[in-house]
């Protein structure tokens, strides 16, 4: 049995869910998002919780159940809160700098690296050397930070490159002569 799955999914006030034709909507104040119901899973909304189940017990039902719950769990949070990610740059002369729908980084190559911010999500730079991503999808946003921190991985001799913040870093000791 699995323990996630076992839990319903509370719907906070504010927050509207409805079935319609194998899709699971869920409508807030940050706005809405949907989900493609999979048939192994029965998907109940029942007033103020949404109750995920397997139709049936095969090893699949019961392994989809608890990642669905986890899935309909993050829509409403989504809806509701909305994800963040923030992302540290360091380096000399590595910065990152918001401009409207684009993301302009200096990492060190001979060019600008410019990113294009896909739709839903919001890229902030309170400073040269912090990146912050929000959205109401999870999945959006880890993608695009992951993709920007993809440019400049974290290296360990010297710690350069941009990390997720409270990300740690194993550091090696350099060659000694």
């Amino acid at each position: 049995m699995s323990r996630i799955g076992k839990k319903a999914v509370a719907i906070p006030s504010g927050v509207t869910a409805t079935i319609d034709n194998g899709t699971l909507s869920v409508k807030g104040p940050k706005g809405t998002l949907t989900l493609g119901m999979s048939d192994l899973i029965d998907y109940k909304v029942d007033g103020e919780e949404i109750q995920v189940n397997p139709a049936n017990d095969t090893k699949q039902a019961r392994a989809f159940w608890g990642m669905q719950r986890t899935l309909v769990s993050n829509l409403v949070e989504g809806v509701t809160d909305g994800f963040t990610k923030t992302l540290v740059i360091s380096g000399v002369g590595y910065r990152a700098q918001a401009q409207g729908k684009k993301l302009k980084l200096q990492l060190g190559y001979s060019h600008d690296v410019d990113l294009d911010v896909p739709e839903g999500l919001e890229v902030k730079t309170p400073d040269q050397t912090t990146v912050i991503v929000s959205g109401i999808d999870k999945q959006a946003v880890g993608e695009f930070a992951a993709n920007i921190r993809q440019w400049r991985k974290p290296e360990p001799y010297k710690g350069k490159g941009i990390k997720y913040q409270g990300e740690y870093v194993f550091r090696k000791e350099g060659k000694k002569k």
